[in-house]
C-alpha cells in the first residue's frame, strides 16, 4: 500500500526544516545497525493505514475501522459516499451530494468527529487527491467522495485518530484511505437499478471490470474499470403530505404566517412583507404593504382583478396581513438533484525484476448535476468584498403599468415566478495519474512515485436576476437607466422597456428576459503535483521481535483558483453571494517512524514529521503509541498525537466570500419587532486573512480490544481532540451582538428606535481559541454457527458517542454543541448528534446472504448550543418552543439487503433502503434541506428498492 509520503528532490532539500534533515540523515544511517543482527528471520507483514511500517498484526495502537468489499455490498449503498455518510464516525459538517443549494453542489464529503471536511484527509491508495474545485461554505476545501469507483474498491480503512505525523496537513480528525484493487484477471459485468416507492429517484448503475496478465508468469497485470451511474431528480412537490418534508409553509403544524415558516408572500408588519407571486406593494404614505390582488388596498389608484391570488395558486391562504401565500420551496425545490457520473480507473503493473515492479494508475471522472431551487425574490440583499448591497429599495416606478399606486413609486416584494426557478448546472472533471516503482532494495522495502491530480468545475446558473437591469425595468428612473445601460443586453432593448409582472408577464419578450436573467457562469480548478519516496525495514531485534523503521520524504505543489460568478464581484446578482479565491503553495516534508516490540506483549511506536510550507514556515508533528497484550484475548492501546491544518487559499489567499447564514436580530427583537426574533436567512460577508496561523491539535486515544470467545470481538476507544487556532468565520450571532453589521434604515417599522433590518453581517476568517471534542467508540462483533446446516449468523454494532463538542472563543465564551442543532456556521446547519449507531445482522448460508442494517441518529435539542440564554431556536405561533419540547426527534432506518449466488458466475442482489418507510422528522432550522434534517435524507426520499446482477466471465 502506498501512502501520502512524497519526496522532495535532493536539489530542493535545503528548504526542508533543519530538524527534519537531521532526522532523515540519522535514520538513513540505521542500516549499519541492522548488520549487527545477522540471520534475522523475516516476518509476515501487513500494511495498515496510519503507519508506514509493515507489521505482523493488523491491530495497531491506533483505532482503524475497515470496510471490505463484502461490507460495502451488505450496506446496500450504491456509492462509497453514501456508505461513509451513514457511519457513526461521520458527524456535523459532512457534505451530502443531495445538498444542491450549497457552495459545493455536486460533490460529497465526510467529516470525522464533526471537525469538518477540511480536517478529514481522504486518500486514494494512500496518496492525496486534488480537492473539489468548489469549497464548502466558500471556505472548507475537501476531497469529493464521488470520484471513487465503487466496483474497483478493495476496502476502505478509516483511521480514527490524528495522523499528521504520518500524512501531514489536514489529518487532524483522521484519515479515510480508499484502497482500490491492485490486480485482476478476467471480466466482471455489474448492473443495478432502483427507484423509490413513489416510482421516482431512479438510481441506475453499470460497471465493467477487465483484467489480464499474471504477475508471476507474464510479469505484468493490467486492470481496467469503467462505471456509469445516474440519479434522477426527486422533487419536493412529489412528497406532498409526507410530514414536513419539502415544505416551507408549516402553519398546519402550529407555526405562524407572520414568521419565516409560512412559505412566501406573507405581509408581516408595518414596512415588512415577504415576496408574493403576484406582488406585495408598499403604500408610499403609510409604509404598510398590500397585495396587488387586494381590491381594497388602501390608497390604490389602480386595481388589478387579474392579480387575484386565486389566479396564481390554490395554496391554502390565511395570512392575517392579507398577503398571497405560496410554498415555492415545495413547488420548485428538490430532495435529490439530477446527476450523471462516469468513472474510469486503470492500473498497470510490470515486474521489472523479482524484487522490483513499476506501476501506473489513472483515474478519470466526469459528473454532470442539475439542481433547482425557488425563483428569485427581487429584494434579496447581497454582499461582495466591497461591502453589502441592499436591494430593499426595489420599487415599481410611478408610471409602471402594474403599479397599484400609479403616479408614485412604490416598493415591491415579488417572487419572480415568471422568470422561473434558479437552476445550477455543474460539470466536474477529475483526473489523477500516478507512476511509481516499489519493491526491495538493499534490504529496504521502497515505494516512490510521481503524482499529478486535477479537478475542474464549471457552474452555469439560470434564473438569477441582474440587479441593475431589474431595477431599471421596474423603475426606469434616470439613475437606474443610466446604471443599466452599461449592460449591452439592456441597452439593446427598446427604449422605455419595462418588466411586466405576475398576470401580465406574458407581455415580456424573450430579449427582455435575456437581459434580466442571462446565464451566468464561473469556473474553478485545483491541482496537486507530488513526488514521494518512502522506505521501511526490520532491524535491531528486541525482546518482542524485530524493530521496524520507516523513513520518507515528499514534495508537492498545490494550486487552487475559483473565479467569481459573473456579476457577483460587484454585488449585481440579486440573492447570490460572492465566492472567489486563488492561491498556491509548496510543501515539503521528511518523516520517520519506529515500531519497537520491547517485550513479547508490549509494542511501542513513534513517528515524527517535519513539514515546510512556502507561505507558513515549519511544522513539527509527533505521534506516539503503545499496545499492551497482557493476555492473548485482551489488548490495551493508546496514542498521543499532534496535528495541524495549514490555511487554504479560500482562508488566506486572495478573494472573499459573501454568503448566507441563519440568525435572529436581538436588537430589533428586544424592541418588539416579532419577525426579528426567530432565525432567518442573513447575508454574511467574510474576508480572507493573510495573517492566519495554522490550526494545531492534540489528540489522545485510550482503548481496549477484547476477544473473550473465538467468535466474539469487542473494542472500546475513548478519544479526545483539542484543536487550537481553529480557522472559522466569526460567529454570526457574536458579530451581530458586537454591532458588526450593515442595516437598511428604510426598512424600519414605526416602533421607536427600530434601526431597520440587517442587510449583511461583516466578518473575517479568524483563529478562534480552541475546540475540544471528546467521545467514545464502541465496536462489537459476534458470530454464531447455526446447527443443522443453517449457516452462520453475524451481529455487529458500531456506536459513537460525543461527550462534548466545545468551542471556546478568544474572549473566553464557550459553546458546547454536542446534542444540539449547532453549529449553524458550518455546512447545512444540520446539528451535532451526540449518538450515532450502526447495527448489523447478517445470515449466511451456502450461496445466500441476507443482511439487516439499522442506522440511528440521536435526538437534537433545537438550540444553537447548550444552555443558550436565548432558549429555543424556533417557536410556534402561540410562543411555545418548536418542535414540542424544543427537541428534534431521533431518526432510525432499517435497510435490508440480499444476495444469491445463482451459479459460480452469476450473482443476483437486491436491497430495500428505509424498509419501513420512516418519515424524516420536522427540522425547522436547517438550511441544508427544507422541513427535514439532511442527516435524515432516507426519510425524505422514502423507501427505496433496487436490484441488480453481477456476472463473472
Amino acid at each position: 500500500m502506498s501512502y501520502n509520503l512524497s519526496a522532495r528532490p535532493p536539489f530542493l532539500a535545503p528548504s526542508l526544516p533543519p530538524l527534519g534533515l537531521a532526522l532523515a540523515s540519522t535514520l538513513f544511517a540505521l542500516p549499519a545497525l541492522a548488520q549487527d543482527a545477522p540471520n534475522a528471520a523475516p516476518i509476515a507483514r501487513v500494511e495498515i493505514t496510519g503507519s508506514n511500517i509493515r507489521r505482523a498484526e493488523a491491530e495497531t495502537a491506533s483505532p482503524v475501522q475497515t470496510l471490505n468489499a463484502a461490507d460495502i455490498e451488505r450496506s446496500g449503498k450504491s456509492s462509497v459516499a453514501e456508505l461513509l455518510q451513514t457511519l457513526a464516525v461521520d458527524n456535523q459538517g459532512s457534505v451530502p451530494t443531495t445538498f444542491g443549494g450549497g457552495f459545493a453542489s455536486g460533490a460529497s464529503g465526510i467529516s470525522l468527529r464533526g471537525l469538518g471536511t477540511s480536517s478529514t484527509l481522504v486518500l486514494l491508495n494512500g496518496r492525496r487527491v486534488a480537492p473539489y474545485g468548489l469549497a464548502d461554505d466558500g471556505q472548507k476545501v475537501f476531497a469529493d467522495l464521488n470520484i471513487i469507483p465503487l466496483e474497483a474498491v478493495e476496502r476502505v480503512e478509516i483511521l480514527k485518530d490524528g495522523a499528521s505525523a504520518i500524512y501531514g496537513s489536514d489529518a487532524i480528525a483522521g484519515v479515510v484511505n480508499v484502497i482500490l484493487r491492485r490486480d485482476f484477471q478476467g471480466t466482471t459485468v455489474r448492473g443495478n437499478y432502483g427507484k423509490t416507492k413513489d416510482w421516482d429517484g431512479r438510481d441506475a448503475r453499470a460497471a465493467i471490470t477487465h483484467g489480464f496478465g499474471d504477475l508471476d508468469t507474464d510479469r505484468y497485470n493490467v486492470l481496467l474499470n469503467l462505471e456509469y451511474s445516474e440519479k434522477a431528480v426527486i422533487w419536493h412537490r412529489d412528497r406532498a403530505g409526507r410530514g414536513a418534508v419539502g415544505r416551507s409553509d408549516l402553519r398546519d403544524l402550529g407555526f405562524s404566517a407572520q414568521e419565516s415558516l409560512s412559505g412566501a408572500g406573507a405581509i408581516t408588519t408595518n414596512n415588512a412583507a415577504g415576496s408574493a407571486v403576484n406582488g406585495n406593494v408598499r403604500n408610499p404614505a403609510t409604509l404598510d404593504y398590500y397585495n396587488r390582488g387586494n381590491l381594497a388596498g388602501a390608497g390604490f389608484t389602480r386595481l388589478f382583478p387579474g392579480a387575484a391570488c386565486g389566479n396564481f395558486t390554490n395554496h391554502p391562504q390565511g395570512d392575517p396581513g392579507g398577503g398571497c401565500l405560496t410554498d415555492p420551496a415545495q413547488q420548485y425545490g428538490q430532495i435529490q438533484p439530477k446527476q450523471k457520473n462516469i468513472n474510469f480507473f486503470g492500473r498497470g503493473t510490470w515486474q521489472l525484476t523479482p524484487a522490483l515492479q513499476t506501476y501506473a494508475e489513472l483515474n478519470l471522472y466526469h459528473s454532470e448535476s442539475t439542481s433547482s431551487t425557488t425563483p428569485s425574490a427581487i429584494h434579496s440583499s447581497v454582499g461582495y468584498p466591497g461591502g453589502p448591497v441592499s436591494n430593499a429599495a426595489v420599487a415599481l416606478g410611478a408610471a409602471h403599468p402594474d403599479n397599484p399606486y400609479f403616479g408614485t413609486a412604490a416598493r415591491m416584494r415579488y417572487l419572480a415566478a415568471d422568470v422561473g426557478p434558479r437552476v445550477s448546472d455543474i460539470e466536474s472533471t477529475f483526473s489523477r495519474f500516478v507512476a511509481g516503482i516499489k519493491g526491495t532494495a538493499a534490504g529496504w522495502d521502497i515505494d516512490s512515485a510521481l503524482l499529478y491530480s486535477e479537478n475542474k468545475v464549471s457552474n452555469d446558473r439560470n434564473g438569477y436576476l441582474q440587479r441593475d437591469v431589474a431595477f431599471a425595468l421596474l423603475n426606469p428612473s434616470a439613475a437606474n437607466v443610466a446604471a443599466a445601460s452599461l449592460n449591452p443586453r439592456y441597452a439593446a432593448l427598446p427604449p422605455g422597456s419595462v418588466w411586466r409582472i405576475a398576470e401580465n408577464a406574458g407581455l415580456n419578450s424573450p430579449e427582455l428576459y435575456g437581459a434580466l436573467s442571462p446565464t451566468i457562469s464561473n469556473d474553478a480548478r485545483t491541482r496537486i503535483a507530488q513526488i514521494d519516496f518512502k522506505a521501511s525495514r526490520a532491524m535491531g531485534k528486541l525482546a518482542g521481535g524485530d524493530m521496524g523503521v520507516a523513513v520518507g520524504a515528499e514534495f508537492r505543489h498545490e494550486s487552487t483558483r475559483l473565479e467569481p460568478t459573473a456579476g457577483t464581484e460587484r454585488g449585481n446578482i440579486i440573492g447570490l453571494g460572492y465566492s472567489a479565491y486563488r492561491g498556491s503553495r509548496r510543501a515539503s516534508a521528511v518523516y520517520a517512524e519506529v515500531l519497537a516490540p520491547v517485550l513479547a506483549n508490549l509494542e511501542l511506536s513513534a513517528a515524527l514529521r517535519a513539514d515546510h510550507f512556502s507561505s507558513l514556515g515549519n511544522s513539527y508533528t509527533p505521534k506516539v503509541g503503545a499496545k499492551w497484550t497482557p493476555v492473548r484475548q485482551l489488548a490495551l492501546r493508546g496514542t498521543f498525537a499532534k496535528g495541524f491544518r495549514a490555511p487554504n487559499a479560500a482562508e488566506n489567499g486572495v478573494g472573499g466570500l459573501a454568503a448566507f447564514s441563519t440568525a435572529s436580530d436581538p436588537v430589533r427583537c428586544a424592541l418588539g419587532v416579532e419577525v426579528a426574533c426567530d432565525p432567518a436567512s442573513i447575508a454574511v460577508i467574510t474576508s480572507p486573512n493573510p495573517d492566519l496561523a495554522p490550526e494545531r491539535s492534540r489528540s489522545y486515544s485510550l482503548g481496549a480490544v477484547w476477544d473473550p470467545l473465538p467468535r466474539t470481538s469487542v473494542s472500546v476507544d475513548l478519544w479526545q481532540i483539542r484543536r487550537k487556532n481553529e480557522i472559522n468565520q466569526e460567529q454570526t450571532d457574536a458579530a451581530i451582538a458586537a454591532g458588526n453589521v450593515a442595516r437598511d434604515p428604510s426598512t424600519a417599522t414605526g416602533i421607536p428606535g427600530d434601526p431597520g433590518a440587517i442587510t449583511a453581517v461583516l466578518a473575517s476568517y479568524v483563529n478562534s481559541a480552541q475546540t475540544k471534542v471528546r467521545g467514545v467508540d464502541i465496536d462489537a462483533r459476534q458470530r454464531f454457527v447455526l446447527g443443522g446446516d443453517m449457516g452462520n449468523l453475524v451481529f455487529d454494532v458500531k456506536w459513537t458517542h460525543l461527550f462534548k463538542w466545545l468551542r471556546i472563543e478568544r474572549d473566553g465564551s464557550e459553546r458546547d454543541f454536542a446534542g444540539t442543532h449547532g453549529n449553524c456556521d458550518v455546512s447545512n446547519c444540520m446539528g451535532t448528534p451526540d449518538d450515532r449507531v450502526n447495527l448489523g445482522a447478517t445470515w449466511e448460508r451456502r450461496n445466500w446472504r441476507v443482511s439487516a442494517n439499522v442506522n440511528y441518529r440521536a435526538p437534537l435539542d433545537n438550540v444553537l448550543f447548550k444552555n443558550d440564554p436565548d432558549g429555543c431556536a424556533t417557536h410556534y405561533a402561540n410562543g411555545n418552543d418548536a418542535p414540542g419540547g424544543c427537541r428534534l426527534a431521533s431518526f432510525t432506518t432499517i435497510d435490508l439487503t440480499g444476495r444469491w449466488l445463482a451459479t459460480p458466475q452469476l450473482e443476483v442482489f437486491a436491497s430495500v433502503q428505509n424498509l419501513f418507510d420512516k418519515v424524516a422528522p420536522l427540522d425547522p432550522l436547517t438550511y441544508g434541506a427544507t422541513g427535514y434534517n439532511p442527516l435524515d435524507y432516507a426519510g425524505a426520499a422514502g423507501r427505496f428498492i433496487s436490484a441488480g446482477l453481477k456476472y463473472k466471465f
